[in-house]
C-alpha cells in the first residue's frame, strides 16, 4: 500500500513539473488585469464535471486576492445564468479535452450575447476546438491519469489546481495585493483573524 501511494504522488509530482511554462501565463495575467483591474470587468471562470469543481476553487481563490471572479456553470448558463457576463469581462474556461460540448455552446453563447468577449481556455489539447476558439491557450500538458483505467480526472485536475494556484500568485503580485487587503475580504475563520493579528 505505502509503495502504492508513493507511486501515485510520483505520478502527480512529476505531472505538476512537466507543465509546459510558456508566455500564455504572462498574456492571462495581461489580459485579467486590463479587462478587470482597468476596464472593471470580472474574470468568470467555467468548466464542467470535475474540472467544474477545480474552475470554481479557482475562481473563489481569484475574488479571495482581489480579482473579482465567479464560477459560471455551463449547463445553468443555457437557462438564464448567462445574464452574469458584462461587456468587459474575461471568460476562463477549463477543458482536459477541449472538447466538452457543454463549454463549446457556453462560447456560442458567449458569442452571441457579447461577440469578441476575451477568451482563455485551460486545456490538454492544443489542437482541440476549445483551445482553436480562444485568445490564450494554457497547456497542462495533457498527463496520464493515475486512475487504473485511466479515465477518472485525477492527474489532470491535479495540474488544472496548480495551474489556477500560479495564475492567482501572479495576479496577487501584479496588483500588489496586500495582508491588509486580504483582511478586508476575509473576516470570518482562522485565516480573517491571522491576516488582522497575525495569530
Amino acid at each position: 500500500m505505502k509503495d502504492k501511494i508513493l507511486s501515485i504522488i510520483k505520478a502527480e509530482s512529476e505531472a505538476i513539473l512537466s507543465i509546459p511554462i510558456d508566455s500564455s501565463y504572462e498574456a492571462a495575467i495581461d489580459l485579467i488585469h486590463k479587462q478587470v483591474h482597468q476596464r472593471g470587468g470580472k474574470l468568470v471562470i467555467s468548466g464542467m464535471g470535475k474540472a467544474g469543481q477545480i474552475a470554481h476553487n479557482i475562481a473563489t481563490t481569484f475574488s479571495s486576492t482581489g480579482t473579482p471572479s465567479l464560477f459560471l456553470h455551463p449547463s445553468e448558463a443555457q437557462h438564464g445564468d448567462l445574464g452574469i457576463l458584462q461587456k468587459n469581462d474575461v471568460l476562463m474556461v477549463i477543458s482536459n479535452s477541449g472538447k466538452t460540448r457543454e463549454i463549446l455552446e457556453l462560447i456560442d453563447l458567449k458569442e452571441s450575447l457579447y461577440p469578441g468577449m476575451p477568451l482563455i481556455v485551460i486545456t490538454g489539447d492544443p489542437k482541440s476546438p476549445l483551445a482553436e476558439r480562444s485568445f490564450i491557450t494554457i497547456l497542462t500538458g495533457g498527463p496520464a491519469e493515475v486512475c487504473p483505467l485511466g479515465l477518472t480526472p485525477t492527474t489532470s485536475t491535479t495540474v488544472m489546481t496548480v495551474i489556477g494556484d500560479s495564475l492567482v500568485v501572479l495576479m496577487m503580485d501584479r496588483i500588489r495585493f496586500t495582508k491588509a487587503d486580504y483582511s478586508q475580504r476575509h473576516h470570518g475563520g482562522y485565516l480573517g483573524q491571522k491576516s488582522r493579528t497575525g495569530k
